[in-house]
């Protein structure tokens, strides 16, 4: 039996998609708020084949293109909200669509963001774009990250990741409503280390992808992923995140999943600039979102806003917005002299 009755999904890509089918297994109903009508088309008939071919999805998961089709769709009381959006698309989606959010918050209910990635414009984490909207709901917002393909979680390997907020009671009641026999969340007050992790591994993802369609192997694979984490704390100092936070689930976790996994957007992405492509090439050639790209960028101006030392990040803005070729900045960095940590 169901344990719950409606949840609200906003934004049909591959990884609200797979939230929505781990809420099929407790929710009566999980409703997908579809931007465009293919979409909207393809998830009635059991599958969103654009993000997802050939994954079925089930029943439960319902689509609405409409408010007012969503409305009619609620069966019983709403309980949970998880916003799919891309960092992008938050404010865009929240100047137009504020009042709607608002009227199911209102009633105290748990939200649940996946957002990965750094506003290129105000340097700022999803948590800070969400507050200038929510802010009187701040206790009831949470952040979800860490490694997770989305055909995996339909598939039903076991998936772990983190779930940051400030409420105790909030962040336990919404490890509750996802937790299945192959999905759990472990719940934290570190919101900016969680998202800190789950935005600029993607920046090491693209790196990781540079690295293979260049013709690395494991070795230098397993060098960037542990200078990367080292670079990563540095930003994190910055933002007071817990050094711990790093080497789990959204951090180190996230990480190794996206810098080896072959589906991973953001090390396709740079498989795809190794091989002489444009970034803005290849990212119109896709629906998909490459978080990676603009992080980069961000990341670029946090590391010279704070003065952080973040050879990787600041190589990567080079390679992608400066048009220098990966393997001169390799052969560069590896003429470096040879320092301790920390210096």
């Amino acid at each position: 039996m169901k344990t719950y009755n409606t949840a609200i999904v906003l934004g049909a890509g591959a990884f609200g998609t797979s939230i929505a089918f781990v809420l099929a297994q407790n929710f009566k109903r999980v409703i997908i708020k579809a931007r465009s009508q293919d979409i909207y088309d393809e998830i009635k008939r059991g599958e969103n084949s654009t993000y997802l071919p050939g994954q079925a999805i089930p029943a439960e998961i319902v689509p609405a293109l409409s408010w007012q089709e969503l409305d009619g769709l609620i069966l019983g009381s709403v309980d949970l909200v998880v916003s799919g959006l891309p960092t992008t698309a938050i404010r865009p989606f929240f100047r137009e669509n504020l009042q709607y959010v608002e009227k199911f918050l209102s009633q105290g209910i748990p939200f649940v963001s996946l957002a990965k990635g750094i506003d290129t414009e105000t340097l700022e984490l999803p948590d800070d774009m969400f507050r200038d909207y929510l802010e009187k709901y701040e206790d009831q917002l949470t952040y979800l990250s860490g490694p997770s393909f989305a055909k995996e979680i339909l598939d039903k390997q076991i998936t772990l990741v983190s779930l940051a907020g400030r409420s105790r009671s909030t962040l336990l009641k919404a490890a509750d409503m996802m937790q299945t026999d192959f999905f759990k969340c472990f719940p934290t007050y570190d919101v900016k280390g969680v998202l800190l992790g789950g935005a600029l591994k993607n920046v090491l993802a693209i790196a990781s992808g540079i690295i293979e369609g260049l013709g690395f192997n494991h070795n230098t694979r397993a060098a960037m992923i542990t200078r990367g984490i080292v670079e990563m704390l540095r930003f994190g100092v910055v933002f007071n995140a817990r050094p711990e936070t790093f080497y789990g689930f959204s951090g180190m976790g996230d990480l190794i999943l996206t810098s080896t996994g072959d589906t991973s957007r953001n090390k396709q992405f740079g498989i795809e600039v190794a091989k002489g492509r444009s970034p803005e090439e290849i990212i119109q050639s896709t629906r998909s979102v490459v978080e990676g790209y603009k992080t980069t960028k961000a990341a670029f101006l946090l590391a010279q806003k704070y003065e952080i030392r973040a050879r990787l990040f600041t190589g990567m803005y080079m390679v992608l917005y400066q048009n220098y070729a990966p393997q001169e900045l390799i052969t560069e960095m590896m003429k470096l002299p040879s320092k301790f940590d920390g210096e």
